[in-house]
């Protein structure tokens, strides 16, 4: 399945959401300080509270569940506003159902298992409700589409995609690392999916919060999930990562909105002048490649004549040192220019690995 047909959620949003609320439910008081801060600002279009937290090791704190229901129920009769909770099996859904919750939204521990997820669409056979849908921990594409998918088939037709960021243990800066580049390939696959950010689960530190979701703004993003408590510090899970309602006040005061131009006749004539020419160079740069690859075929089959290995470390160290130098001498940093040439790199060995396996393949002199 390629396209998702959505339908407007009808909850009365705006054009970029902002979802707040604590990592877990608490306490009553709790949800009644922040329903204080927030009826003084009312900025917020959506108010999030984990009532169910699945932890990585036993003894952690997991969710007050079912009890906790009923204090979100009093968030929608004082704010006006829609309130979500995430769901990870059929009881949940059951139990949020019972209570009235306008919005669900499974997690990045749930989304990695196609079971779970399965177990949640059955349980929401038939039932209008709109679902959000947290990529999985790694960066899997497939389940995250696959994931959306099973909701779609069972007739959820309200749905969008949180990009909460990924599990890489190498990474020293975010708690879960963004990866930008896979959230837009899910918006190419999915063209009418929204995608909201959750810059507190990548960050995972309250001070980068803001930086996170402007970046997630500047790349066209639907809205933000952000992590709000009275007192983070007292906060019984993700203490780190939360934010104060001052400090997310704060925040939607001085982050900048971005718009996307979706059509054509929307282009102002300069944007579309630049466009054009980059359309030119991209035409040109495939056509180059084009050679490239076509010498590296001869290249193959010479190699395949003269029973030569197909991979050759110095030549290839060669080529890696001195086209990254070239490029960061016209101003294109060492990370873009490795990972280009890797790729391409790559596509070469497939193809003269082909032309040695291939018995069709002329000897050629390749001077």
């Amino acid at each position: 399945m390629n396209t998702l047909k959505m339908k407007d959620w009808g909850l009365g949003l705006g054009k970029h959401v902002v979802i707040a609320g604590p990592c877990s439910v608490e306490t009553e008081k709790q949800i009644d300080d922040l329903c204080n801060s927030f009826e003084r600002e009312p900025q917020i279009g959506m108010f999030r509270g984990g009532v169910w937290k699945p932890r990585t090791r036993p003894g952690n704190f997991e969710g007050l569940g079912e009890e906790a229901l009923p204090w979100l129920q009093k968030v929608k009769s004082r704010l006006h506003i829609p309130v979500c909770v995430e769901v990870a099996n059929a009881n949940h859904v059951e139990s949020a159902l019972k209570h009235d919750i306008d919005v669900l939204w499974i997690g990045a521990r749930t989304t990695v298992n196609p079971f779970s997820v399965q177990e949640i669409a059955d349980s929401l056979r038939g039932v209008d409700i709109p679902v959000m849908v947290k990529n999985p921990i790694n960066p899997d594409l497939a389940l995250w589409v696959g994931a959306l998918e099973r909701m779609y088939d069972v007739g959820i037709n309200k749905l969008a995609a949180i990009h909460r960021g990924f599990a890489d243990p190498y990474d020293k800066i975010y708690r879960n690392k963004p990866n930008w580049n896979l959230a837009m390939q899910l918006k190419l696959e999915l063209p009418e999916i929204e995608i909201i950010n959750d810059p507190s689960h990548i960050s995972g530190k309250s001070e980068m919060v803001q930086a996170v979701a402007q970046r997630a703004l500047n790349f066209g993003m639907d809205g933000l999930m952000i992590e709000t408590h009275p007192n983070p510090k007292e906060a019984w899970s993700d203490a780190r990562q939360q934010l104060n309602p001052e400090q997310l006040l704060t925040l939607l005061k001085e982050i900048s909105f971005r718009e996307r131009i979706d059509f054509e006749n929307q282009i102002p004539e300069n944007l579309k002048e630049m466009r054009d020419s980059i359309d030119h160079i991209d035409q040109k740069l495939i056509d180059l490649l084009s050679d490239r690859f076509h010498l590296i075929d001869k290249v193959g089959a010479y190699k395949k004549a003269h029973e030569l290995s197909v991979y050759q470390g110095g030549r290839w160290k060669d080529v890696l040192d001195s086209r990254i130098k070239l490029g960061t001498e016209k101003d294109m940093s060492e990370k873009f220019m490795k990972s280009m040439l890797i790729a391409i790199h790559d596509e070469s060995i497939k193809r003269q690995e082909k032309q040695i396996a291939n018995k069709d393949v002329e000897p050629l002199t390749i001077i």
